[in-house]
C-alpha cells in the first residue's frame, strides 16, 4: 500500500506514546504512517457518568476522512462502537496491574488511619473493601500532574496509578509497588486500533498487528462489563487469561462488582475451555446479577446522576425505592434531637391531663422513667404514629389530632379540668400553649428534649426540597435560599414555607409515602 496511513490519537503524552508504538509496528510491516494529534473537547481526567465515552473526537475525525485509523486505550472504548467503525486490531497486552506510589514507606498499610489518592471509583471501592478505615481523596489531572501532586502533598500516604501508563512513559517511581490483589478494569493495559468498516485494505494491514489471545481475553472482560450495564468508570473489575493445562488451553476469569464505598462485594470465578470462551461473560454476569448485582448497579447509576430532590429528613431504603426513575434524591436530618433529663418530681404524683406532641417526647419520658411510673389519666397527642407509639409503650390515648392547633382547639372544649402538662421541646409550635392559655387553661411546659438546627447547603441541581415540619423549613433557610419547590407534608409546614417560598405544594396525606407521590407527579 503506497498511501501513508494517518494514525489519529488524542493530544496527551500517553495517547501519543501509544500512537507512536503502533507507528513502529507498522514500520516493521514496511508500511509508512504518520501520527495526527487530535484535540478532544472532553476532559479525560473527569469522572464521567456510566456509558459516556471519551472516544467520539477520534470517531468524528475518522468519519470525516481526516484520519485512517485511531489508537485508543481499549478500557476507554465503548463495547458497542460508533456505526461504521470497527475494531481492527488488539495489541498484545501490557502491564494490566494497578500500582501504589507511596510516600516514605509502606508501614501505613498496617495502620488504622491513612490517606490514599485515586481518580478511579473502582480503585476507591477495592481499597476501602480491603482497608475500610482509610480515607480516599480525589486525584485529578494528567499523569504527570497527578504524580506531581502525589509528591507535593504531604498529607497523603500514597496514590494509585495504572502500571501501564507509568511504565510506557518511564515515570514509575522507585517508591511504588504493584497491587497484585486489585482486580483491574476490563481491558486495562491494552491498546486497540479502530478503522472504518468499509476500508478493507486498512483493516487487512492492521489485522497483522492483532494478538488473538489478548483479543479473546479483553472481549470476555468487556462483554462482562457491558452485560452488567457498566463502563470504565464503574467499580467493576475483570481479568481473563489463557493457561495451558495438560495440552489443552483454558480461559481463567475473575470478575467483581463493588459498591462505591467498598462495603459490598460480589465476586465470580470461572474456568472454561478456550473453545467455549464465549460462554464465560454471560454466565458470570448472570451470577453477579442474581446475587444483588442489578440492585447495586442501579444504585451506582443513580449516584452518577445529578441530585434533583433533597429531603430534610433521612429517608429509609424502602422510601428511596418509592421514587420514580427520574428522581435522584439525597437526604439528611436538618433537625437533630437530644433527650433531656426530666426531674422525678414531675411524674411523682398522678397527672390528670398530659399532652404529647411527638415521638421524641415519648422517648424522653421512657429514657427517664418506666411505663409503670407514668401515672397519666388522660393522654392527648398529635398524629396517628405518636398515638400508636404511646399506646404501645405508655398507655391508652384519649384523643389525637393531626396537628397542634387542632388538638389545642379540641382541648378547649373537652379537656377535663383546667390544667395540662405538656412534654415538649425547647423549640416548639406555640399553638397549644397560646390557645389553651387564652382560655384560662394552665399549661405546665416540661422540656423533654432539645432541638437543634443542622442544615446542609444543597446542590444547585436540586429542584425541590421535602419538608416535614415548620422547623425543617426554618433550618433549611439558615443555609439555603428559597428558590426551589417546597414539597410539604402538611398544612402547618406549608404555612411556614409560604413565608419565603413561591412554589409550595402539599401532600394529600401527612405521610412520607404521600409526599413522595407528590414529588413523583412533578417529575413524571
Amino acid at each position: 500500500m503506497s498511501k501513508i496511513i494517518r494514525i489519529g490519537a488524542l493530544n496527551s503524552p500517553l495517547a501519543l506514546w501509544q500512537a507512536n508504538a503502533v507507528q513502529q509496528m507498522l514500520e516493521k510491516l514496511d508500511q509508512k504512517s504518520e501520527v495526527v494529534s487530535v484535540q478532544s473537547t472532553d476532559d479525560l481526567n473527569q469522572n464521567k457518568p456510566i456509558n459516556e465515552t471519551f472516544t467520539h473526537a477520534l470517531d468524528n475525525e475518522m468519519l470525516s476522512q481526516n484520519i485512517d485509523i485511531a489508537v485508543h486505550s481499549l478500557k476507554d472504548v465503548p463495547f458497542l462502537l460508533t456505526k461504521g467503525i470497527v475494531q481492527a486490531a488488539v495489541i498484545k497486552r501490557g502491564n494490566f496491574k494497578d500500582v501504589l506510589v507511596f510516600k516514605n514507606n509502606e508501614e501505613f498499610l498496617s495502620q488504622k488511619d491513612a490517606i490514599i489518592a485515586t481518580g478511579s471509583l473502582r480503585c476507591r471501592a477495592q481499597w476501602l473493601n480491603r482497608y475500610p478505615t482509610h480515607t480516599i481523596v480525589d486525584l485529578r489531572g494528567d499523569l504527570t500532574s497527578r504524580l506531581q501532586q502525589t509528591e507535593d502533598t504531604n498529607e497523603w500516604n500514597g496514590a494509585i496509578f495504572g502500571a501501564a501508563g507509568l511504565g510506557r512513559l518511564g515515570l514509575k517511581p522507585e517508591d511504588s509497588v504493584n497491587l497484585d490483589w486489585m482486580i483491574p478494569t476490563p481491558a486495562q493495559g491494552t491498546i486497540v486500533i479502530t478503522a472504518l468498516e468499509e476500508n478493507e485494505e486498512i483493516r487487512t494491514i492492521c489485522a497483522e498487528l492483532n494478538h488473538e489471545e489478548t483479543k479473546i481475553c479483553t472481549r470476555i472482560e468487556r462483554e462482562f462489563l457491558n452485560l452488567l450495564g457498566g463502563d470504565s468508570t464503574a467499580p467493576i473489575g475483570a481479568l481473563a487469561y489463557i493457561k495451558e493445562v495438560e495440552e489443552e488451553k483454558e480461559v481463567h476469569f475473575k470478575g467483581v462488582l463493588f459498591s462505591p464505598d467498598g462495603s459490598k462485594k460480589i465476586e465470580v470465578i470461572r474456568v472454561e475451555s478456550l473453545s467455549t470462551y464465549h460462554e464465560i461473560a454471560p454466565y458470570c454476569a448472570d451470577f453477579i446479577i442474581e446475587r444483588g448485582g442489578k440492585s447495586l448497579m442501579d444504585t451506582i447509576k443513580g449516584s452518577s446522576q445529578k441530585t434533583n430532590i433533597y429531603s430534610t429528613k433521612t429517608l429509609t431504603t424502602d422510601q428511596r425505592l418509592l421514587f420514580n426513575e427520574k428522581v435522584v434524591a439525597e437526604s439528611s436530618d436538618f433537625i437533630k434531637f437530644s433527650l433531656n433529663r426530666i426531674k422525678p418530681q414531675i411524674v411523682r404524683n398522678p397527672i390528670e391531663n398530659v399532652i404529647i406532641a411527638n415521638k421524641n417526647s415519648v422517648e424522653a419520658l421512657l429514657q427517664n422513667f418506666s411505663a409503670v411510673e407514668l401515672q397519666f389519666k388522660n393522654i392527648y397527642c398529635v398524629g396517628r404514629r405518636t398515638k400508636r407509639l404511646v399506646e404501645k409503650r405508655i398507655g391508652p390515648v384519649k384523643h389525637t389530632e393531626k396537628n397542634e392547633k387542632e388538638l389545642a382547639e379540641y382541648l378547649v372544649g373537652y379537656i377535663e379540668g383546667t390544667e395540662a402538662t405538656y412534654f415538649c421541646s425547647d423549640l416548639y409550635e406555640d399553638d397549644i400553649s397560646t390557645i389553651l392559655s387564652d382560655q384560662n387553661i394552665k399549661v405546665n411546659e416540661v422540656e423533654a428534649y432539645q432541638t437543634k438546627y443542622d442544615a446542609e447547603s444543597v446542590k444547585e441541581s436540586v429542584e425541590g426540597i421535602i419538608f416535614y415540619s415548620p422547623l425543617t423549613v426554618q433550618s433549611y433557610l439558615k443555609e439555603n435560599d428559597p428558590n426551589k419547590i417546597a414539597f410539604c407534608i402538611n398544612e402547618t409546614t406549608a404555612a411556614e414555607a409560604k413565608k419565603k417560598f413561591e412554589d409550595v405544594r402539599i401532600a394529600k396525606l401527612p405521610t412520607v409515602e404521600s409526599i413522595i407521590e407528590l414529588v413523583n407527579e412533578h417529575f413524571a
